[in-house]
């Protein structure tokens, strides 16, 4: 079956730098676009990044532009998130998702999540 497992979670301070992976197994990944999304306490889940398939088209929103990256590894069926000059606006639990669609900013369009990783940045 599909999974999609991420780690890289943890508590850091305000300014300090994370970076997430997502490992996928069941699923040909070379041909999936690839979302990172976040979900803090009593909020709605939030697009972070996505890239397409083969990297050529990524897209940020907005409150991470210039802070985050997203990469991929399609030999390693990975996506990442590096995640630079983290707030404490940035504490959720993060989750990355896969679509057999194009690159996508919204939630419903992807067909499979992982369990998510909780980060915590502390002021």
């Amino acid at each position: 079956q599909v999974q999609l497992v991420e780690s890289g979670g943890g508590l850091v301070q305000a300014g300090g730098s994370l970076r997430l992976s997502c490992a996928t197994s069941g699923l040909t990944f070379s041909i999936y676009a690839m979302g990172w999304f976040r979900q803090a306490p009593g909020k709605e889940r939030e697009f972070v990044a996505a890239i397409s398939w083969d990297g050529g088209s990524i897209y940020y929103a907005d409150s991470v532009k210039g802070r985050f990256t997203i990469s991929r590894d399609n030999a390693k069926k990975t996506v990442y998130l590096q995640m630079n000059s983290l707030k404490p606006e940035d504490t959720a639990v993060y989750c990355c998702a896969a679509t057999r669609g194009g690159v996508a900013t919204t939630g419903p369009l992807y067909n499979y999540w992982g369990q998510g990783t909780q980060v915590t940045v502390s002021s």
